[in-house]
């Protein structure tokens, strides 16, 4: 058995693509998936499977949720390892302290030409963002929601991205230490 991160992205966003997490577990048992956990309700799952190839796995998993909520989600798949590289890369230590400033958005495939100068214009003063691999780093000590950054890096990076906050993080690391 392979154990896997999912991260969904956009679920249970202003009424929209609702998919309570008690029925997303049921509904990963129904494709094989075990010891499936979530954490809160924004798509955050560690479970085991037979499947080794992350993208038929991620198809299925959106297949499952198509056929069952009636809506296709983007799911990103990560291996522990991947996950604890992305935990260990983190530019930001010091901003660990206060994890609902710091970020980590998971990104659908590594950029082939970031504009980094392009991003760096959407910053303020105090915010400090890194693009390290799939993973784009970013600390808003002055708050995500009014981050004019954190609501354009997708469209200046021009890959999907899932953003979680250090906390989201940690809980997550805390999830597959219990494994």
């Amino acid at each position: 058995m392979t154990t896997w991160i999912a991260l969904f992205r956009g679920i249970n966003v202003g009424g929209k693509n609702k998919l309570p997490m008690a029925a997303l577990r049921s509904t990963l048992e129904s494709i094989g998936c075990q010891t499936v956990r979530t954490y809160i309700q924004s798509g955050n799952v560690v479970f085991t499977c037979e499947s080794t190839s992350k993208a038929k796995l991620a198809r299925r998993i959106a297949h499952a949720v198509d056929e069952t909520f009636g809506f296709v989600p983007q799911v990103m798949l990560l291996t522990p390892d991947e996950f604890r590289v992305a935990v260990t890369n983190n530019p930001f230590p010091d901003a660990a302290a206060f994890p609902k400033t710091l970020h980590f958005f998971f990104l659908s495939a590594t950029p082939d030409d970031p504009d980094l100068a392009s991003i760096a214009d959407l910053a303020t003063d105090t915010e400090r963002f890194e693009l390290i691999g799939d993973v784009f780093y970013l600390h808003t000590p002055d708050g995500f929601g009014t981050s004019k950054l954190a609501k354009g890096v997708e469209r200046k990076l021009g890959v999907a991205t899932t953003a979680r906050n250090h906390s989201t993080i940690e809980k997550l690391a805390s999830l597959l230490d219990s494994e």
